[in-house]
């Protein structure tokens, strides 16, 4: 019987590598990437996303330590599945922003800034992928710092919008929130750690601002009171099947800001 290898971290800035989980897919990609953070040469490290609940990468986060936290950035399964068992295998306190997430820790709070594994971790809230989104900034992680942004900013393609309990509105506000944070390098929770959070989280505001513009045209065309599914189909006639759920998502969270939170589709 073969032994499954223990998987890889990788380094991905001075303080944070990430161990890559067994669940890619659609709307995970290549998977869950949970984060193991520390100042270089501390004793003790920080685990963000524990992802699936799978034993051999549960294990291996647990051997990346001694592992004094772990860290939530949203309620999705592909990111809190694991977070009991870690719990329970290093004794480590989770902190979310969802008390159905928190095992032995306390809320999360924004603004609120963390020391701990030699860092300072400031939380930053980042509604809109859902209500109880977070990012984590690390300050001193390399010349610009860095920022963990669970599924707020990913490492390829754009964010699915859970709506109603993520909105566009509070994505809007999110995405500016970040790209006053600078140049701190980008380590998602799906794809590749990328430069430039500044820059990248512009790119994603005007992605959205050009959906907009093709939503109001499609329901200039179609009318004011066009349905999910009917502008789905227009916008995007080109998605897959296994997406469509998160493009009809999108839409929805799209079409409610511009009937409410904007109150106009002109």
């Amino acid at each position: 019987m073969s032994i499954a290898p223990t998987p890889a971290l990788r380094r991905a800035t001075p303080s944070a590598g990430y161990i890559l989980a067994p669940n890619p897919g659609p709307m995970s990609l290549e998977g869950t990437n949970s984060y193991v953070v520390r100042a270089p040469g501390h004793p003790t490290a920080v685990v963000v996303d524990p992802g699936p609940a799978d034993e051999t990468h549960l294990q291996a986060l647990a051997g990346a330590g001694p592992v004094e936290l772990i860290l939530i950035t949203h309620r999705h399964a592909d990111h809190t599945g694991g977070a009991p068992r870690l719990h329970e295998l290093t004794g480590a306190p989770v902190r979310a922003a969802d008390p159905a997430h928190c095992h032995g820790g306390p809320l999360l709070a924004a603004g609120e800034r963390i020391q701990a594994a030699g860092l300072e971790i400031a939380v930053v809230p980042a509604p809109g992928h859902t209500s109880d989104s977070m990012c984590f900034h690390l300050p001193d992680d390399g010349p610009a710092g860095s920022v963990l942004t669970g599924d707020t900013i990913l490492g390829r393609g754009t964010t699915m919008l859970d709506y109603p309990d993520g909105t566009l509105g509070d994505y809007l506000a999110t995405l500016a929130r970040l790209e006053r944070l600078g140049p701190a390098a980008v380590l998602p929770a799906h794809g590749l750690p990328l430069p430039s959070l500044e820059g990248i989280a512009r790119d994603y505001l005007r992605h959205r601002e050009d959906r907009l513009v093709q939503i109001r045209a499609v329901l200039g065309r179609l009318g004011r009171d066009a349905s999910v599914g009917e502008v789905t189909d227009a916008v995007y006639a080109d998605v897959g099947r296994s997406v469509r759920r998160a493009a009809e998502t999108s839409v929805a969270a799209q079409l409610h800001y511009l009937r409410s939170e904007s109150g106009t589709v002109g």
